[in-house]
């Protein structure tokens, strides 16, 4: 479920580099943060069984997701309000936000053994 929201905002980095326009950036912004709700709610789930360790690594990766979708979330407002130079910043730094919850992941996810939390 991650997928989207960093397959989205990434795509948003990309569009912001190259010289195309704004909608694309924030039409790709807003559907990120549409995508982290369901994300979250698997995310949490996963945390749930997770023991004291892992745990606390997972409160580190859910933290920095709170941090990226903040700054998403001021990129998007200052994309609609028309500071694209601004909403390009505050999406740069969700970004890093989103590198350092993805190094925190698997750190959890695969140095420290945590599978998915298994479907039934």
């Amino acid at each position: 479920m991650v997928q989207v929201p960093i397959g989205c905002w990434l795509s948003a980095a990309v569009l912001d580099i190259v010289p195309a326009g704004q909608r694309a950036p924030t039409t790709l912004t807003a559907v990120g943060l549409a995508g982290v709700a369901p994300a979250s709610v698997a995310g949490w789930a996963d945390w749930a069984d997770l023991p004291p360790e892992q745990a606390r690594v997972g409160l580190a990766h859910a933290l920095s997701n709170v941090v990226a979708v903040a700054f998403y979330t001021a990129s998007l407002t200052a994309r609609l309000r028309g500071r694209s130079t601004k909403g390009r910043l505050w999406s740069l730094g969700g970004l890093t936000a989103v590198a350092v919850s993805g190094a925190l992941g698997g750190h959890v996810a695969y140095r420290q053994a945590v599978e998915a939390h298994p479907s039934t």
